[in-house]
């Protein structure tokens, strides 16, 4: 019918890295299947079609003009509470802060980082004990219903700009995750929680040797 809205859209979602948000990208993208859009993962901007949206997941690459021009709209899921804590890592310094009230914002994709209109904003409320798995489980599942949100909605949402004074959040590293072995479990257990046993283990020097530290959750006492 003329004038009517689609019954579809195409749709691109995007991780140029090896992220740990992978997998819910993967999900995201039959989810979308399932509710009859045209959906595509690209594991790189060169990936991407020209289509409706791209929802752009833990990129780490910078999306030129060029590659935003693509898509109608650019979306990218931020977890913290913009425009405070735009850049890296914002689950972890949050956790790193002690705040266990994490929002978890769908914006626009501009070409200022983090700095788009805020569609939709949610919270995450955690307990203080859950380890990485968890808190990124609990991200990746906000980042699949925030999209889905975004895509079967109607009329389609708008964003409201960003307001407030911005704070910037740095890159972490390996060397982040140096545990102080004069300090008590106690006093390190936010660092402990965040920490990625594989890619970014905790580690202590110690009598001139260095120790890694894994953590595992096996259950409540």
């Amino acid at each position: 019918m003329s004038g009517s809205l689609p019954m579809y859209w195409k749709v691109s979602v995007v991780v140029d890295n090896d992220s740990w948000i992978v997998p819910f990208a993967l999900r995201l993208t039959n989810v979308l299947r399932d509710c009859g859009h045209i959906a595509r993962f690209c594991s790189s901007y060169a990936e991407i079609e020209q289509g409706d949206f791209a929802f752009l997941l833990g990129c780490v690459g910078i999306a030129l003009p060029d590659v935003l021009g693509r898509n109608r709209r650019n979306l990218v899921v931020h977890a913290s509470d913009l425009p405070k804590g735009r850049g890296f890592s914002p689950l972890t310094w949050s956790i790193l802060a002690k705040e266990n009230t994490i929002p978890v914002c769908l914006i626009e994709a501009v070409q200022e980082a983090d700095a788009g209109p805020i569609v939709y904003k949610e919270e995450l409320v955690f307990e203080d004990h859950e380890l990485i798995g968890e808190l990124r489980t609990a991200v990746g599942e906000m980042t699949i219903d925030l999209c889905k949100r975004f895509v079967c909605a109607r009329p389609e949402p708008l964003g409201v700009p960003q307001s407030g004074q911005p704070t910037f959040l740095r890159r972490r590293y390996p060397k982040d995750s140096v545990l102080d072995p004069d300090s008590s479990i106690a006093e390190q257990f936010d660092l402990l929680r965040t920490v990625d046993n594989e890619k970014y283990p905790a580690f202590f020097d110690f009598r001139g040797h260095r120790y890694l530290i894994r953590i595992e959750k096996i259950g409540a006492k």
